[in-house]
């Protein structure tokens, strides 16, 4: 068996998001509709014969010690398996930080499976969300990837058919949200409006783009836009430059549109970087299983 393994994680949009409740432990209960997209982050795992975990990144401001989800992975793998070979990872970041596209989730998730895989593991699917949950909400999801429903505080999982083909336009504006202040703001709001998550599931399973892209909904932005306008400026060019709908992701502050036309995305893409109203943008599609 090899020592080393070089693995993708894939990035994570929502087309629905919705807060149905909230917990006495201070989690969410949440409705959501998660896709991957063909946007990644690259994992380069060496087993070590060392008891030690060394991670090293391109990303200077990020932390490479236990303060790091794919560091936590890791240790949370040899802690529960009494593993004493050491892993040193390369994480090499392409999805943008703090962006609501659970790029700290994917890492770990990718980790759990990589680690795994090295140390001989043979862990199912079910065992590593299992031990993701530990780590963070949208962990299982990220180990199981495609296209789901989630609820529950995020761990509770049903698959779906894959979202319709079509190219994503994402665009991150130079600012940094907490998640945080985001859902505190939310609980203090008397009422807001659902989205229609039962008519997106419908709209996948039908095979419906424009029903998909009619029915994104994301009660999240009704904290988010208000404190940063320019989420709305960057969804209304890309409505007004063929977006057939565009929304924030997660808790944001990146904004996605839907495209039917490759062609009109890349453009918009290019006018958006020149604009500056985003500091990072990229063309994808979905990346669907099954």
């Amino acid at each position: 068996m090899s020592d080393t393994l070089q693995l993708k994680a894939y990035a994570k949009i929502n087309l629905g998001l919705d807060v149905v409740g909230r917990r006495e432990d201070g989690y969410h209960e949440v409705r959501m509709i998660m896709q991957t997209i063909r946007l990644f982050d690259k994992l380069t795992f060496r087993v070590l014969d060392e008891d030690e975990i060394r991670l090293k990144t391109n990303l200077g401001f990020l932390a490479v010690d236990d303060n790091n989800l794919v560091y936590k992975a890791i240790k949370l793998l040899k802690d529960t398996y009494g593993i004493k070979k050491g892993m040193e990872v390369d994480l090499f970041k392409v999805i943008p930080v703090a962006a609501g596209m659970a790029g700290g989730s994917t890492d770990c998730a990718t980790a759990l499976f990589g680690a795994a895989r090295l140390y001989g593991l043979h862990l199912s699917q079910k065992e590593l969300m299992e031990l993701g949950v530990k780590l963070g909400a949208d962990v299982p999801y990220c180990v199981m990837r495609g296209t789901a429903l989630s609820e529950g505080i995020g761990e509770i999982l049903t698959p779906l058919p894959p979202m319709p083909e079509c190219t994503i336009l994402i665009a991150k504006p130079p600012v940094f949200v907490s998640t945080k202040m985001v859902y505190e703001n939310l609980d203090s709001k008397e009422s807001y409006e659902h989205p229609d998550i039962d008519g997106l599931v419908d709209a996948i399973k039908s095979k419906d783009l424009h029903g998909v892209a009619d029915r994104l909904g994301n009660v999240l932005e009704t904290v988010t836009i208000p404190e940063y306008p320019v989420i709305e400026e960057i969804k209304d060019y890309m409505k007004k430059n063929g977006a057939l709908n565009a929304m924030m992701s997660g808790s944001g502050p990146t904004v996605f549109g839907i495209f039917e036309d490759e062609g009109k995305a890349k453009a918009a893409k290019a006018e958006l970087l020149e604009s500056k109203l985003a500091g990072h943008a990229f063309v994808v599609s979905p990346f669907n299983i099954g």
